[in-house]
């Protein structure tokens, strides 16, 4: 933990998996989780009250999957609601998320007396907080996206009361000065909390100062600083991972742009290698000017794909 001890830790990192729970997941605490999501839900819908349920939900048979949540919270109209934080980019993770809301659906339904139950499905929704990644295809400064099920042709709404948001924090830049609405004050905190040394003026509300004082370091206990330690060394090491992901993926691109050659510019094939390259640099959230850097392609060229 050399990084920890060479620099003060005045609050817990939110988007670590022991702050994040400390924060959101424990019962004094749901009205900090309740402020939160009413935030994210942007009056679309307005949560009361929540009942922190079990979040390990194994598969009916031995050899079916079961699913895991970070927190898994039911409303006072038995409407279910689970918030992740994912730290990396998974191969499957859209999937993940609709068999993890579709593990919820499915054990709603009651064993025997089927008739009665008449397919009375209460809502479900999944809120993800993407740490260190953007979701494929999604647009370069829109970091909420609001998923339900709707007509493909028309983009009318067919079912509302199952839903997806995700919240790419990786977009998410705006300074303190460009803080405008609770959300942006939240998203700017869980970005930014673990690096502050008090809680700034523009944070001075209720909830907020809950936050910081639930987070402070000093406050935990002995056992508790050391799960925050143990939490935020997995944090490190997946970012680390990630990090020399991304380096080996931009050397690669420089090294067969190389081999490819330039004669009168770049040649078709490495041009073609350098687009596939700032493609996968804009989906992970990199720059516009360093992806030009790696790439040798203009600024407006990237802006474009």
């Amino acid at each position: 933990m050399s990084r920890q001890k060479t620099e003060e830790i005045t609050f817990i990192d939110p988007l670590s998996d022991f702050g994040f729970k400390k924060i959101f997941g424990e019962e004094p605490n749901k009205d900090l989780l309740i402020a939160f999501l009413n935030e994210v839900f942007k009056g679309k819908k307005q949560i009361v009250d929540l009942v922190y349920s079990k979040n390990e939900h194994p598969g009916d048979t031995l050899t079916e999957g079961g699913a895991i949540f970070d927190l898994l919270c039911t409303g006072e109209k038995g409407e279910q609601f689970i918030i992740e934080v994912q730290r990396s980019k998974q191969e499957n993770f859209k999937k993940r998320a609709i068999f993890y809301t579709s593990r919820l659906i499915s054990e709603q339904a009651p064993r025997g007396k089927r008739a009665e139950w008449s397919y009375d499905i209460r809502e479900v929704y999944l809120v993800a907080l993407l740490d260190s990644f953007s979701l494929d295809g999604t647009p370069e400064l829109e970091y909420l996206h609001d998923i339900c099920l709707c007509y493909r042709n028309s983009g009318k709404v067919f079912y509302r009361e199952l839903g997806y948001i995700f919240l790419e924090l990786i977009k998410f830049v705006k300074t303190e000065e460009d803080l405008e609405t609770d959300l942006d004050r939240w998203l700017y905190v869980l970005k930014n909390m673990s690096r502050m040394k008090k809680i700034p003026v523009y944070l001075r509300k209720p909830v907020f100062e809950k936050v910081f004082q639930i987070a402070s370091y000093s406050s935990l206990t002995k056992e508790e600083k050391r799960m925050y330690d143990i939490s935020l060394k997995r944090k490190w090491d997946n970012q680390n991972a990630l990090n020399y992901a991304r380096k080996e993926g931009i050397k690669e691109g420089i090294k067969k742009g190389k081999e490819e050659g330039h004669k009168e510019g770049i040649k078709e094939g490495a041009y073609k290698r350098a687009i596939e390259t700032a493609i996968a640099m804009k989906k992970d959230g990199l720059p516009v000017s360093e992806i030009s850097k790696y790439t040798r392609l203009s600024e407006e060229e990237i802006k474009k794909l």
